[in-house]
């Protein structure tokens, strides 16, 4: 072979290893990258060429499918009560994607995942339409009406769980939006979905899981955790010698009360009336290290996932002391989201032992088989039993003779704990406050559920009416009555 012949050879010869290195790059190193990407069409296509399965809360589901009348996408999402469940199932958009649960568990709900290969081969063999699975939810019903209800036109969030599992009861977040109001491809599904981005309440947001406030006084439950814990409070109907004009450390400020009695006051006493001079001082007593180490516990300063993921919960690290001591009463730099106010309740509920919140229950192939089955997981052990029983005492008094009586349920055999909340925020706090509310209800056979209720703004509410037993109790209470009831 002459020189030139030669030299065309090998060039022809590394053209051709390019195009064989590029297509084995392509076929195999990015595979999954091209099958995810957002603009790559035919994964969305093939999502919505078949029904999706569905999600399903007290054995019913709370999403369809239905046919879209589009030459490309065939089935469109449907849900029922979607403003409602909105915070719990998110959305599945033939334009838009998908989130949250709608797209945590995609492959389920499409039939695309490999776990569901059998029954995709079992269809082609029978003709079968191929199904998508379920995903059966722990969510209660009747507990997540009561939170929608209560919430009405105010801005807020109500989350429940059960103490002794972990199981969320209910997911609200207010305003909210109708999925099946985008779940398509047409003009009116882009003029919904603008009108949403768009708007100023932020209807999307998940007050729930991924909005962080400055929790206020519902803190102090953490922070009378922590005096008990680390030993500063053995007895708590001693004094704590509190003088009522107490310093802030590296202040000559002194701390503000909201109500008389405080100097001195007990840590029972204190948590009834809300006393933040008892609980700055406690705080800064107890220290930064152990104020971290105690709010961690409960799950702050890390995300969680219950699957969708929640925004970490802040408690600073790096405070002095007299950022700590008011990190103690729920101001600073403190900040959490009411999950993880659900949380420290539910963990208070259970004796002190914190289970890993979860939402989702089992994932169902369209034969019904169970293909993965979630259960309760020890997440920690914050308090000891002994505490979390003084704990729970003293949130009893706060119901029964304190600020709290809004959130009695009055029913036999029933008693309710809990702790108000006003949370200030905004530059000189100029804003109108938050109004908290957490608690649990417990029966003789434990607690069946914790509830942490924020009213963020409150329609046609008064600034000097803005309270956690006002605005927030009854909400609170209109849950737990309907998990109780629920169980019969």
């Amino acid at each position: 072979m002459n020189k030139p012949l030669r030299r065309v050879a090998i060039f022809c010869g590394l053209l051709i290893f390019a195009l064989l290195l590029r297509d084995n790059w392509l076929q195999f190193v990015r595979a999954d990258e091209l099958n995810s990407h957002a603009k790559n069409t035919r994964v969305r296509i093939e999502r919505y060429a078949n029904e999706r399965g569905n999600i399903i809360v007290d054995g019913k589901p709370i999403t369809g499918s239905v046919d879209s009348q589009d030459p490309y996408y065939k089935y469109k999402r449907t849900y029922t009560d979607g403003p409602m469940w909105a915070p719990v199932t998110g959305y599945a958009s033939q334009a838009y994607d998908a989130n949250q649960i709608e797209k945590i568990e995609d492959g389920i709900l499409t039939g695309n995942d490999d776990r569901l290969f059998f029954d995709r081969t079992l269809a082609m063999f029978t003709g079968d339409k191929k199904k998508g699975g379920d995903v059966v939810t722990t969510l209660s019903g009747a507990a997540q009406k009561a939170a929608y209800k209560g919430l009405g036109n105010n801005t807020g969030a109500v989350v429940a769980i059960e103490p002794s599992t972990g199981k969320i009861l209910a997911l609200a977040s207010t305003p909210s939006y109708d999925p099946t109001s985008f779940a398509g491809y047409s003009g009116k599904d882009e003029k919904a979905w603008v009108a949403l981005e768009k708007d100023k309440n932020k209807p999307k947001q998940n007050r729930a899981i991924r909005e962080i406030y400055p929790p206020g006084s519902v803190f102090k439950v953490v922070t009378a955790a922590a005096a008990l814990e680390s030993g500063k409070v053995t007895d708590i109907d001693a004094a704590t010698e509190t003088p009522e004009g107490w310093k802030i450390p590296l202040s000559t400020k002194p701390m503000k009360n909201h109500s008389g009695g405080c100097a001195n006051a007990s840590l029972n006493e204190a948590l009834r009336i809300s006393c933040n001079s008892v609980f700055a001082k406690l705080g800064d007593d107890v220290g930064r290290d152990k104020m971290v180490e105690m709010a961690e516990k409960f799950g702050f300063n890390a995300e969680q996932f219950t699957p969708v993921r929640s925004s970490a919960s802040v408690y600073d690290k790096q405070a002095d002391r007299g950022g700590n001591a008011l990190s103690s009463i729920g101001q600073f730099n403190t900040a959490t989201t009411p999950l993880q106010m659900a949380m420290v309740t539910a963990a208070i509920a259970n004796d002190g032992k914190l289970m890993k919140p979860y939402m989702v229950d089992k994932l169902v192939a369209p034969n019904l088989d169970v293909i993965k089955q979630n259960d309760p997981e020890e997440m920690s052990q914050p308090v000891s039993p002994e505490n979390a029983q003084k704990l729970q005492q003293m949130m009893e008094n706060v119901v029964s003779k304190g600020t709290g009586a809004k959130a009695d349920l009055n029913m036999d055999g029933v008693k309710v704990g809990g702790k108000t909340g006003t949370a200030q925020h905004g530059e000189k706090n100029a804003k109108r406050p938050y109004a908290w509310f957490i608690s649990y209800a417990k029966t003789a056979q434990g607690s069946p559920v914790a509830v942490a209720v924020i009213v963020e703004d409150a329609e046609g509410t008064n600034r000097e009416d803005i309270s956690g037993g006002g605005l927030a109790a009854p909400i609170a209470k209109a849950v737990m009555k309907a998990v109780i009831k629920s169980r019969g």
